[in-house]
């Protein structure tokens, strides 16, 4: 028996689980760092890592990607005041911070790298993980001529594309070649977009950014030596009011959009039209949130494109304040339908949420909150939410904001 008992602790076994079957990693600006969890199979239980937290390198960390077979991940270090914990090598300013992934998901910092615009904020991998695109709210200033010394930096923001080495996930500077730089002559070194954006979101060979100052999408086609290229339609009005998060799923792209203050907001589904990159409205239009739930910051499709989920940060029921998540079935022209599961549907969760992700094995659905805590739900076959079998609450690192999770490292 202590043999057996042995064995199964070297696998991240307990009597009462079902073993690890990924890890999850939670950014935290607070003190700048990540904290590590092992996901339990039979529970959806999160457990500390070795060492986590882990420091993210930089200041004001905000966004994290896993490489493709989980051996590399890569922080958006947005830039702050805030020193504690950051690694001299990455400095306060904004940068990407390259981890290497080891044994029970312990994290080694390899390098930094800086995004070639001011103030990163958010980062996405192709579907070949080649390619790491970093994207920035503000892009470079123009370099400097006799006749304009000192250039402001322009009003729209920057994708910096990266190369990204298998063997060590070394990130190389891919160069814009279709735009130069009038004053130098010199390529571009990131792809202009629109103004102030906040996320991006990738269907197929098209990236999209979401631009929160005017809320439009900015849309590029991705070639296969990581060029983007601008389309017809260089500028995309989606018809929100106030656009919070872009997300693929399947072939449709869906953004969320919070609406007027103290309301359920709701969710505008699009088709993507692969030769342009156009976004045109799926039959039926806007689909509304699900009352009482409100301000709608981030969305989530299912591994299986069948459901869709929303994080709502606040409620227009003042009795019983929560946050929440919002259930949708995805009908197959992509249109959205309620979720039923009566007097549960939206689900609440912690204080807060700023990110969701759904576990490698698709059994469980967490969201990383800004009270410094992560919410677990376990997924029924239908698409309901429930409370996991243990605890629902996990305390990560002071002010979470977002997570991203991985299977075993191939």
């Amino acid at each position: 028996m202590a043999l057996v008992a042995s064995v199964a602790m070297g696998l991240g076994m307990t009597a009462c689980g079902g073993g690890t079957i990924g890890f999850m990693w939670v950014l935290g600006t607070q003190y700048n760092q990540i904290a590590g969890f092992k996901i339990d199979d039979f529970s959806g239980n999160l457990t500390q890592i070795p060492h986590s937290p882990f420091s993210s390198g930089g200041a004001d960390p905000v966004s994290l990607v896993v490489k493709p077979g989980g051996r590399f991940l890569y922080v958006v270090n947005k830039g702050g005041t805030n020193t504690t914990g950051v690694n001299p090598l990455c400095g306060t300013a904004g940068s990407i911070s390259e981890f290497s992934v080891g044994g029970q998901g312990v994290l080694t910092f390899q390098q930094c790298f800086q995004a070639q615009g001011f103030t990163p904020v958010w980062a996405a991998h192709d579907s070949t993980g080649n390619f790491l695109y970093v994207l920035s709210q503000t892009a470079p200033a123009p370099s400097a001529t006799p006749s304009d010394p000192m250039p402001v930096p322009p009003a729209n923001g920057a994708i910096t594309v990266f190369s990204a080495d298998p063997s060590t996930g070394r990130l190389t500077l891919v160069l814009n070649q279709q735009i130069k730089d009038p004053a130098t002559g010199l390529q571009l070194t990131y792809f202009p977009v629109g103004n102030q954006p906040s996320m991006l979101a990738i269907s197929g060979g098209c990236v999209f950014t979401l631009n929160s100052q005017d809320n439009t999408v900015f849309p590029y086609a991705a070639g296969a030596s990581g060029q983007l290229t601008q389309t017809t339609n260089s500028l995309i009005t989606t018809g929100a009011t106030k656009a919070t998060s872009i997300i693929a799923g399947g072939s449709a792209i869906y953004i969320t959009d919070a609406g007027a203050p103290n309301s359920p907001g709701q969710i505008l589904p699009f088709t993507v039209a692969a030769t342009s990159c156009a976004l045109n409205t799926i039959t039926g239009g806007a689909t509304a949130n699900l009352s009482p739930a409100s301000n709608p910051v981030y969305t989530l499709v299912d591994s299986k494109n069948l459901h869709l989920y929303v994080a709502n940060q606040s409620t227009t029921n003042t009795t019983v304040p929560n946050s929440s998540i919002s259930a949708f079935n995805i009908q197959a022209n992509g249109q959205l339908q309620e979720l039923p599961d009566l007097g549960n549907n939206p689900y609440p969760v912690g204080a807060g949420p700023v990110c969701m992700v759904e576990d490698p094995s698709n059994q469980y659905i967490y969201t990383s909150n800004g009270d410094g805590t992560v919410s677990g739900k376990s997924i029924s076959t239908i698409g309901q939410l429930s409370p996991l079998k243990r605890a629902t609450t996990f305390n990560a690192t002071g002010q979470a904001t977002c997570l991203a999770v991985s299977g075993n490292v191939d």
